[in-house]
């Protein structure tokens, strides 16, 4: 017999990973970085631990077994009802059952020697379930049995442990283990008693080693509040979120490429009272406005993800994402790791496919939140704000609530999707819903005010990041995209990106890279603000106007500061997506009536009789009224390449119209630090008005190579304003005098040894199109996301046609 097999009791220098089946998955993991990782200088606070046969020394010997058995006889988990009154039960039966006198005495003799190590008579503990069952692949039992904190004295160990074990009957946990074919009796609950970090005073959260929606490897995302962390589990906060990339992180860049503020409206503290232990209380308003946690402290809680994922990657043979929970001790200033899991959703995710859901139509939203699950659905809303009125759920409606407590698991599964007023990316609602393969909005403030049972309501969490419940039915399509028998082809197919919450799902596609990533939907979605507007900040004299960017800017005192990092982040993801393939980031192209959408803008932009023509793209960078602006726009891109680390990120020029104007923009992009050729900095133009063709070789004396934007070129080779719809269908870029320009192009570039890429609509739209331009040996293409697949198998086919032709 193992001698661990037969113990009550085991410590953390006891417990490796091998054990799970003595002390359950949490404390088996815990044991196992106790041992691998504190050498390596990772925190974590000791704990001991009542193992699986401490458990059923005290089930069996009390003869609580059978009683509990006897208790559930008959029980029927989709009756509501019949499972909330067997369940409390058999929990009542396990709470007024003494424990052994043997196990007793070793509880407190071991409670004893931890408050002894810190220092203190009856230190505060945290008492932390782990099942035998726990956190194996496809049954992560998140939030299915209960943790208590601030425990403290031998009697309220004692009965805090006795309330863990009981917990392994709450009626989440029941049902949980009978949709997994778990029988209830094969599973035992082993109890971790381990040293409180004091994050009452401090911060504390959930980090993952990739991306949650996405499955993204190369991320570790991090979830942060003040106080006690039960609150981002529990959903009861929105979390401060931080994404770190790992790659560059690893080579010693500071790599935050995407921060959020949260709300972190209230904070889980501690009180005196031995019968209610931690208590919510409002956060500081000053607190609300900046982040939880340092650059520093990110940065260090990323490495220790880092090292403990490589540590069980190693330990099993096989790529092992994981599921941490940490603590900011407020009063030592330290940061610890208190569990880790490997992560159960996106690890067992073995699709061969992506689905596209794209709304049809543009609506006002009724509220919107943080984003879960990739799909749109359309259904009956049914609010629920207690866990007595769970019964009154029915299968296929839509769950609005305020937070999902988890005993609500047994309804959530029959949702068709889960909208909640709080909560963050990691609470338990989110958790479950991922779990579940159900879309969810979470921390959707208001919606409770803007939805009632029975509304029919449209919840969409297509985005990757921002979710919008709508009112009514709202049309949207779904786009299947099948991943396997990709044809390899000579040609680099890349993509089109806008949107940086896309960026991680889309790198599942078949690619080379992004040909074009526009910076136009950062500003509008991240930033909103016009950035002279921003500059300009203080000289405003609109206080209407003022307080509107004020709320924007929440933690950002520096307004310029606002602009560069929500810039740089917002390239930083697409960059980090597509690493190491190129990435082209054209700088800004706004109209100036699209300039004048953005808060502020009306005082900046002129109004011009056709935008399409006039005050744009390269003519705006060196102008005395838009030089300032256009420094934020290279400081942005100096950061990511810099900071960040991600030097795949290039950078273009849209609309230049002649060499001087490229020149000049080129000399001021030195000015303000990208200089071009240091680092492989490239600067490539857009070929997109008939004079970067006819003059081609002056712009590639000053560019690194062309990107062809069809679009505009096809309107100004035969002189359309694409935005004008009465003209719009007498000719598109299949037209022969545009295909003509792009073949001159191509040739120009091919000529001079030069970049020739292709990022216009029409081979996304036209197959016959995209054949053209492979035809005439372009370098690169690049496809809308929804193209990439059945536009490769066409590139393929004529690269075969032209390799036929050549043998023949």
């Amino acid at each position: 017999m193992n001698d661990k097999e037969g113990k009550y009791i085991l410590w953390l220098s006891d417990i490796t990973n091998d054990d799970v089946r003595y002390v359950g998955g949490k404390n088996a993991s815990l044991g196992e970085m106790w041992n691998a990782l504190v050498p390596q200088g990772i925190r974590i606070p000791n704990a001991f631990v009542i193992t699986a046969k401490g458990y059923k020394h005290f089930v069996n010997h009390t003869g609580l077994q059978e009683k509990v058995k006897k208790a559930l006889e008959g029980l029927d988990t989709t009756n509501i009802k019949d499972l909330q009154k067997k369940g409390k039960i058999a929990r009542e039966l396990f709470l007024k059952t003494p424990f052994p006198k043997d196990l007793e005495e070793m509880v407190i003799e071991s409670y004893r020697k931890i408050s002894a190590d810190s220092g203190e008579k009856n230190t505060d503990v945290a008492v932390r379930s782990s099942a035998t069952a726990e956190d194996l692949p496809g049954a992560s039992f998140a939030g299915e049995h209960e943790t208590f904190l601030n425990v403290s004295g031998d009697k309220n160990v004692i009965n805090m442990i006795r309330a863990a074990f009981a917990s392994l009957f709450t009626d989440r946990a029941i049902s949980y283990r009978v949709d997994k074919g778990f029988d209830h009796f094969d599973i035992q609950l082993s109890v971790g008693v381990q040293k409180m970090v004091r994050s009452d005073k401090g911060a504390s959260g959930v980090m993952f080693t990739l991306d949650t929606e996405t499955g993204f490897r190369n991320v570790v995302e991090i979830n942060s509040s003040y106080g006690l962390g039960e609150m981002i589990v529990q959903g009861k906060v929105t979390p401060d979120e931080f994404i770190v990339f790992k790659p560059t992180l690893e080579k010693g860049y500071q790599s935050i490429i995407k921060k959020s503020l949260g709300g972190k409206m209230v904070k889980m503290i501690y009180t005196s009272s031995t019968s209610k232990p931690v208590k919510e209380v409002a956060v500081d308003m000053a607190d609300r406005k900046k982040f939880s946690l340092t650059n520093e402290e990110i940065l260090t809680l990323a490495k220790w993800g880092v090292a403990i994922e490589k540590h069980y990657t190693e330990r099993s043979g096989h790529p092992m994402p994981m599921d941490i929970e940490w603590a900011k001790d407020g009063i030592k200033n330290e940061l610890y790791i208190v569990q880790a899991r490997p992560e159960t959703v996106q690890a067992e995710n073995k699709s061969t496919f992506i689905e596209e859901y794209t709304l049809k139509e543009t609506k006002p939203s009724l509220a919107q939140g943080v984003s879960v699950g990739k799909k749109i659905v359309t259904g009956k809303a049914r609010v629920i704000l207690s866990s007595a009125k769970l019964n009154e759920f029915k299968e296929g409606e839509i769950l609005i609530t305020k937070i999902t407590d988890p005993d609500w698991e047994p309804i959530m599964k029959i949702a068709k999707a889960i909208v909640t007023e709080k909560g963050g990316r990691t609470s338990h609602a989110a958790i479950v819903s991922r779990e579940l393969g159900i879309p969810a909005v979470v921390g959707a403030e208001g919606v409770l005010s803007q939805v009632k049972t029975g509304d029919i309501i449209t919840v969409d969490a297509s985005l990757g990041d921002i979710g919008r419940i709508y009112s009514g039915e709202v049309a949207f399509d779904v786009k299947k995209i099948e991943l396997g028998n990709i044809p390899e082809v000579r040609t680099k197919v890349c993509l089109n990106v806008g949107s940086p919450e896309g960026a991680f799902g889309h790198s599942f596609l078949p690619h080379k890279g992004v040909g074009l990533a526009r910076e136009e939907f950062i500003i509008i979605s991240h930033i909103q603000v016009h950035p002279m507007a921003l500059i300009h900040f203080k000289e405003l004299k609109d206080e209407k106007l003022k307080a509107k960017i004020e709320k924007i800017t929440e933690g950002y005192p520096d307004k310029k500061e606002f602009y560069i990092e929500k810039l740089a982040q917002g390239i930083a993801q697409i960059g980090a997506a597509f690493h190491p393939y190129q990435v082209i980031v054209r700088f800004s192209d706004f109209k100036t009536n699209e300039y004048r959408q953005l808060l502020g803008g009306e005082n900046y932009e002129p109004q011009e009789e056709n935008p399409m023509i006039g005050w744009r793209g390269a003519s705006r960078y060196a102008h005395p009224n838009f030089a300032e602006a256009f420094e934020l726009e290279c400081q942005a891109i100096k950061r990511v390449r810099e900071v960040y680390g991600l030097e795949n990120v290039q950078t273009m020029i849209p609309f230049c119209r002649t060499p001087k104007e490229g020149k000049d923009v080129v000399d001021i992009m030195k000015k303000f630090g990208l200089v071009q050729g240091e680092k492989d900095l490239k600067i490539y133009v857009m070929c997109e008005i008939p004079t970067n063709v006819l003059r081609a070789d002056d712009f590639l004396d000053i560019f690194d190579g062309f990107s062809i934007g069809s679009n505009d070129l096809a309107q100004l080779t035969l002189g359309m304003d694409r935005d004008n719809a009465v003209i719009a269908p007498i000719s598109n870029e299949n037209d022969p005098s545009v295909k003509k320009l792009i073949t001159m192009a191509i040739e120009a570039c091919h000529r001079r040894g030069k970049y020739i890429g292709f990022c216009g609509q029409a081979p996304s739209d036209y197959p016959d199109f995209l054949r053209f331009l492979i035809s005439q040996n372009i370098d690169s293409v690049s496809l809308n996301s929804d193209s990439v697949v059945p536009m490769t198998f066409e590139v393929k086919k004529e690269e075969d046609l032209q390799d036929q032709n050549r043998q023949g």
